[in-house]
This record gives C-alpha cells, structure tokens and sequence, in this order.
C-alpha cells in the first residue's frame, strides 16, 4: 500500500493550486498525496490530471501520519466532524475558522492556521499563518517550506488573519475586477479586446514588480507618474471622483467581517 505524507481534505480550486504546484517544485510527488472529494467528476479530473490518489473517505485521508490539510468550504466544517486526524501536523487553511474552535474540534492535534490565495497555482501566493501553542519547530518549518513553495509566507498573530483574508486572501479577485475594467476603458477608447487585455495584465504585474523591487510607496510611484496639467493625473481625478479608493477599503472590511461571520457559524 502506498504510503502517503500529504493528505488534503476537499478537492476544490485552492486545493488544486497548493497541492499542484508542491507536486511541480518536487516537494510533493503524485504517489505521496491522496485527496478526498465528494464528486465524482472532480476526483477524475484530478486523478487524471495529476496522478494523485483521490477518495470520498475523508477519515482515509486523516489517517496520513505526516500533514492534512483541511480544505473545504467553513460552512461544511461540521459536516465532517468527528474525524480522527492521525497526522503529526493539521493545517486548516479554512476562512474564518479560529485555533480555538479547530482545537476543541480536535483536541490536542498541532495545528497551523492558514490563509493562502489563489496565485499559488503560479508560485506566486501570498499565505499568512499562525499555530498553537503546541506545534513543535520542525513542524513549523514543514508548514513553512509547502507555502514557501507556492509563494511569499509570513508568521502573523492570529487576531490578524481575518483582515489577512479581506486583502490578500480575496484580493485576487479584487485585482481581477480592476484589470478587466482597465481593458474595458481601452476597448471604450479603440483599441482591440486582446490588446486591450494584454497591456492591462502587462501594466498590473509590471507595476506591482517595480513597487516591490524598488521598495517604492504607492503614493510615491503615483506622484512620479502624474506630471503637472498631464494625462495621468487627469485619470487619477477621474479615480476620486469615483470613489475607487473608498471602494476598494470597503471591499476588503467587507470581507473581512465576512471572514469573521464564518467563524461563529
């Protein structure tokens, strides 16, 4: 029998992304990993896709001895409990759902809490974490080393990962939004929609390079760019005018309570 060190406990999106691309850095190999997920078509996708076991037994999946990650939606949560987890380490990358409530689900399991985003799928995730009490060091760093290898990791109090859910967690689509309307605005001015859409990602990804390598403030890249009576300026107004700064605070408190509400469900 296959000996499994990574079971993962839903086979949705996010699961596919952390567990696709620990298999694509060598972290991970197919034979090691084995997934649980309730429809048929999903766990043939996957299986055929990846090579990875898939089951519907959530508790075979809890019985591997090294990692199991919880990975289903936080409203289900109860749905699978009483599992027996087996594992050494259990990370819950679910929203909302507190160390506190995960512990007294399963008691004296060392757990690490998680909140990674989509862009995993590229080695390009942003995952915040944070553990009881209980965690030894070596697993720490085992949590450590599978998001490092989907992206960037930081080691935050738990008081902070809801508002680590409102940002980075549901930023994506955030970001998402913003590039479609940037394309929409040159396809309204002329220009062609897959033209429109590659100089859009282009100006996102290329910005948000630039900020991070040369360590800029946003301001500060905004103030360079808006030249006295120019056009960039011009746009900036149009901004304000429209409220898009307030929106987007607004979209990530949204989520972020939303991210509270979860956790007392």
């Amino acid at each position: 029998m296959t000996n499994f060190t990574l079971g993962i406990i839903g086979g949705g999106m996010m699961a596919e992304a952390i567990f696709s691309r620990l298999i694509s850095v060598g972290l991970y190999s197919p034979q090691e990993i084995i997934v649980s997920e309730p429809l048929e078509s999903r766990r043939a996708y996957l299986q055929e896709k990846y090579q990875v076991e898939t089951t519907t037994d959530n508790q075979k999946v809890a019985q591997v001895k090294s990692v199991v990650i919880l990975a289903i939606k936080p409203q289900i949560l109860g749905q699978i409990v009483p599992l027996k987890i087996k594992s050494d380490l259990l990370i819950s990358i679910l929203a909302g759902v507190s160390l506190e409530k995960l512990t007294t689900l399963f008691p004296g399991q060392a757990i690490v809490r998680a909140m990674p985003n989509t862009p995993a799928i590229v080695g390009a995730a942003m995952t915040a974490i944070s553990s009881t009490i209980n965690i030894e060091s070596e697993q720490l760093k085992l949590a450590q080393r599978i998001f490092s290898a989907i992206g960037q990791v930081v080691e935050i109090s738990e008081s902070s990962i809801d508002a680590v859910t409102g940002l980075s967690g549901s930023g994506p689509a955030y970001v998402a939004i913003m590039i479609e309307a940037l394309a929409d605005g040159a396809v309204a001015a002329g220009l062609s929609r897959s033209i429109a859409l590659q100089l859009a990602i282009q100006t996102v990804l290329g910005t948000a390079q630039l900020l991070q390598t040369k360590d800029i403030h946003p301001a500060i890249l905004k103030d360079q760019v808006s030249s006295p009576g120019g056009t960039t300026i011009a746009g900036v107004r149009a901004l304000e005018q429209g409220g898009v700064r307030s929106a987007v605070i607004e979209a990530v408190l949204a989520s972020y309570r939303r991210s509270q509400e979860l956790g007392k469900q």
